[in-house]
């Protein structure tokens, strides 16, 4: 009788630490959806937290990375487009309260020839296309699970962002999260009347 009942707690007591682990789990993905919140609910960043630009002036470097709906995408090709290439994470805090600022900007200048191109680092494709579509980002997607674009650009901080002109100069960068009224003046110039 003893075998028997030693047998039966020792099955039992394997569900049981399965069933918890599960549990656990599920614990923690409901946990990371409700403390990671859509783009829409948080605010932009303002003035007093927004990275000021740095003068540029170098070739924008070769990139060819893949979209998120599919395909691959080089910089180059959007040659006489004003582009503003982003780097972001959907971890990373400040990218988050970034991307407001960056869809409003590329809304209110897409007609005009303006791009924001943003580059997703190292990051599975579902997780950017669930975050991509809560949120209601509409400008281009480029996922860079390599993250050749920061070796590109020589940068290591998330986020950062690089203004290209129509003849595919770095003219601006900001290290950091940057906002609507720091991109506006550094874009406007660039996309002329």
């Amino acid at each position: 009788m003893s075998d028997e009942r030693e047998a039966y707690f020792v099955t039992h007591r394997s569900t049981l630490v399965l069933t918890v682990a599960g549990l656990t789990l599920i614990a923690i993905a409901i946990v990371v959806w409700l403390v990671l919140p859509p783009v829409q609910s948080l605010a932009p960043a303002g003035d007093d937290d927004c990275a000021p630009a740095q003068e540029a002036d170098s070739p924008a470097p070769e990139l060819m990375l893949e979209q998120l709906p599919g395909g691959q995408l080089s910089v180059q090709e959007l040659a006489g487009d004003v582009i503003l290439l982003n780097t972001w994470a959907t971890w990373c805090p400040p990218c988050r309260k970034e991307l407001p600022a960056l869809e409003a900007v590329y809304r209110r200048y897409r007609e005009r020839g303006f791009i924001v191109l943003g580059v997703n680092i190292g990051e599975p494709r579902d997780l950017v296309e669930r975050f991509v579509t809560r949120s209601g980002l509409t400008f281009p997607i480029l996922l860079d699970p390599d993250e050749a674009s920061l070796r590109a650009f020589g940068t290591i901080s998330l986020p950062s962002s690089f203004l290209i002109d129509r003849l595919g100069t770095v003219r601006a960068r900001w290290i950091g999260a940057t906002c609507e009224r720091e991109l506006e003046e550094a874009i406007l110039p660039l996309l002329g009347h």
